[in-house]
């Protein structure tokens, strides 16, 4: 008796339907985070973080 007998008849397939529809649950979750029109302003100033280097901004203009 080898082990992938073994663990093909535990019955444990059912754990790896629940992980995978858990991982589309959350894919489609993040997707409407990041392309949700009401975030796409907090999205383009997370994307200029890296940019940033946290100094003054000179009078009459704005950070974003």
């Amino acid at each position: 008796m080898k082990l992938s007998d073994v663990m093909g008849h535990a019955g444990l397939a059912i754990y790896a339907e629940v992980a995978m529809i858990l991982f589309l649950f959350a894919f489609a979750i993040i997707l409407w985070r990041v392309f949700a029109p009401a975030n796409r302003r907090a999205m383009e100033e997370a994307g200029r973080l890296p940019l940033d280097d946290g100094g003054p901004v000179p009078p009459g203009r704005s950070r974003s």
